[in-house]
């Protein structure tokens, strides 16, 4: 009979609502609860807002929480003895700041902490990896959408004077892309202001961002996305090799998922500590003994 792994689901917006959806689907999973600071009503499924008030141990929290909050709030459910998966989506030093404290907690407290566990980070990077294994030498180009940015339309949302706020990226070519960023002003907001935040953002800075102001983001969501990779490179001394990678998807739908799978790794195949998805194995992602995985997919 197959273990059951009790999670519970920390924040019920986009990637949370999901993520309880691919937890429920999950054979070897059971929902503990819901965390979350409006009441939502749900039959048949606890939601509180602090993890202490639900009956049952959790192993695993899935932080389905803006990337700005994750490391903050991951430390102190590793510190509580459960295992950690969030999909905090900045780039660079600052992923690999919350790479190596979630590391040094986990492993003071016999915990696991799976950091970026999205599809970019998370995914894409293992193919990114994979394709400069296959190819050494050479250039990669990440070319995303056009599509709903969680990360950006989330960040977009938290400036002073936005009620709503919704951000496209639009691929530019050469894994150069558009930021195209509509926001849906609070009465008496300055646009000027909110269109300055916005771009001086380290979320935005580095892209070409159009900030249009409209009446209703509901209008315009969509929570499509895709990407398209692409790396042309050196096997050995032979040129010419060219490989290449296309998904169109639910954002928040293959984000949870992908989270769901990670937990799975975290609480019965990895040793405690801090990992990025290109650190794990990916038959550890899937329910099932190995054996027979192997034999399967293999």
């Amino acid at each position: 009979m197959m273990n059951c792994l009790n999670v519970a689901v920390v924040g019920y917006g986009n990637v949370g609502r999901y993520a309880v959806e691919a937890v429920l689907a999950a054979p070897d999973m059971e929902l503990g609860g819901i965390i979350d600071v409006i009441p939502y009503k749900l039959p048949g499924m606890p939601i509180v807002n602090d993890i202490t008030q639900l009956e049952q141990k959790i192993d695993a929290a899935l932080l389905c929480i803006p990337s700005i909050l994750v490391p903050e709030i991951a430390p102190a459910y590793l510190a509580r003895g459960i295992h950690t998966v969030d999909s905090f989506d900045i780039h660079g030093e600052k992923l690999w700041q919350h790479h190596q404290n979630t590391d040094r907690i986990g492993k003071e407290h016999n915990t696991v902490a799976v950091v970026s566990a999205g599809w970019d980070p998370g995914s894409d990077s293992v193919l990114r990896i994979l394709m400069t294994a296959m190819a050494p030498k050479g250039l990669t180009y990440v070319n995303f959408g056009p599509g709903m940015s969680m990360g950006h339309s989330v960040c977009a949302k938290s400036k002073e004077g936005v009620k709503d706020a919704l951000s496209v990226t639009v691929p530019v070519g050469s894994g150069l892309h558009r930021r195209m960023v509509y926001v849906e002003l609070e009465e008496g907001a300055d646009f000027q202001s909110v269109e300055q935040a916005i771009k001086t953002d380290d979320y935005f800075i580095r892209d070409e961002t159009h900030v249009i102001a409209v009446a209703s983001i509901n209008e315009l969501k969509d929570t499509g996305h895709s990407v398209h990779l692409e790396r042309k490179g050196v096997s050995g001394i032979t040129h010419n090799q060219h490989f290449e990678y296309r998904m169109t998807i639910n954002n928040p739908a293959l984000t949870s998922q992908i989270m769901v799978s990670c937990a799975r790794a975290a609480a019965w195949r990895l040793k405690p500590g801090a990992y990025t998805m290109p650190e794990i194995a990916p038959i550890d992602l899937l329910p099932g003994d190995r054996e027979t995985l192997l034999k399967t997919l293999i």
